[in-house]
């Protein structure tokens, strides 16, 4: 993937789920993207999504003046369309889809994955790594493991969709299965969708007009 030029200056903050920021990191620094800042949000925002759209905000108006672009890598993630009105009303694009899932695995095949298999629990790089405490602490389960059939009877599978060739964490992508009774499958997406949009928006001049060629 071509490095972006840099000539014109345009700092671009990147608003992120604290989940895919090692991924934005690694795109970063692959491309030489030495214009762009990423600002990351609390991963733990998922447990009350209403805060979401709020959140956001904040960042966007505290990095307004500061950056001439600024982008927002959210899916909806369980705001039922309230994050996308505040970015209409904010002037600022995100990346397309629902959530991290179908961004990494692109939505097509998201949709044919679950399709395939409704009982589907799914595994990013950043799930696999924080699954005692993002899962199994959060539920109660490491007190109370008798829960888990309340809260995963109604699955049937995992499935790791990953970022990363990480041996560890397909191991742990593995036991995480085996600690919920699912049958384990694993599709490797590397950063999916996150590179190309970056890469699009990071083209275009601030006010949506194409970059010229580097």
């Amino acid at each position: 993937m071509a490095a972006l030029s840099d000539r014109r200056g345009e700092r671009t903050a990147v608003i992120a789920c604290g989940a895919l920021a090692r991924e934005v990191l690694a795109l970063k620094r692959l491309n030489g993207w030495s214009h762009m800042e990423l600002q990351c949000l609390p991963a733990d925002l998922h447990n009350t999504p209403a805060k979401i759209p709020e959140a956001v905000r904040r960042k966007i108006r505290a990095a307004r003046g500061r950056f001439e672009r600024i982008l927002v890598l959210y899916g909806d993630c369980g705001t039922a369309g309230a994050l996308d009105a505040v970015l209409e009303a904010e002037g600022v694009e995100r990346i397309a889809g629902p959530h991290c899932y179908a961004f990494f695995a692109g939505q097509d095949v998201f949709d044919a994955c679950q399709e395939a298999e409704p009982g589907t629990f799914y595994l990013t790089d950043f799930l696999a790594r924080q699954f005692d405490a993002i899962v199994i602490r959060s539920l109660g389960l490491d007190r109370h493991p008798e829960l888990a059939p309340l809260y995963f009877g109604n699955y049937r599978r995992l499935l790791y969709l990953s970022q990363a060739d990480d041996p560890a964490l397909l191991q742990a992508a593995r036991e995480a299965a085996r600690r919920l009774d699912l049958a384990f499958e694993h599709r490797a997406t590397g950063y999916g969708e996150l590179a190309p949009f970056l890469e699009s928006a990071l083209h275009r001049a601030p006010d949506g007009a194409a970059r010229l060629p580097a």
